[in-house]
């Protein structure tokens, strides 16, 4: 029969085993409306009523594991324009390379895709509990306002 601090000690090893193959990764990014359409982020972006960082926006997220597949994730901003992707999976699984993408924006003025990059490829290779941030995604206006000329 096993004493209580054996049992403890089996216990907590088998829980710090398990664990240490564990891995978790997170991609965030943000997502923000580029008033002028000049391709830069400056304080004339702030004037279409606050509406800076744009809420509900679509983006998704394609990873590569090291065993190859291919996971599909799909996130939405939030107030503050910011979205995460983040998952744990085993160590031998984590995620070697990402493409993130904005699908769509939700915001009234600002609809229209600002950049010209259709997504940003990335290799992965933080360590576990490490995010990675992607550069900022740009809509702009339909029309530009008067005083970006």
């Amino acid at each position: 029969m096993m004493t209580g601090g054996v049992v403890l000690a089996v216990a907590l090893a088998l829980l710090l085993c398990g664990a240490s193959e564990a891995w978790t990764g997170e991609i965030r990014g943000r997502v923000v409306c580029d008033v002028c359409g000049d391709s830069s982020v400056g304080p004339e972006d702030l004037v279409l009523q606050g509406h800076f960082f744009l809420s509900g926006a679509e983006v998704a997220v394609l990873c590569i594991t090291k065993s190859g597949e291919v996971l599909n994730y799909q996130a939405f901003t939030n107030s503050k324009g910011i979205y995460k992707v983040a998952e744990t999976m085993p160590e031998s699984d984590r995620w070697v390379s990402c493409l993130a993408r904005p699908v769509s924006s939700f915001h009234e003025r600002c609809t229209r895709r600002g950049d010209a990059h259709s997504g940003i490829k990335f290799s992965y290779n933080r360590p576990s509990g490490h995010s990675h941030t992607v550069k900022p995604f740009l809509y702009k206006p339909a029309s530009t306002p008067f005083y970006c000329s």
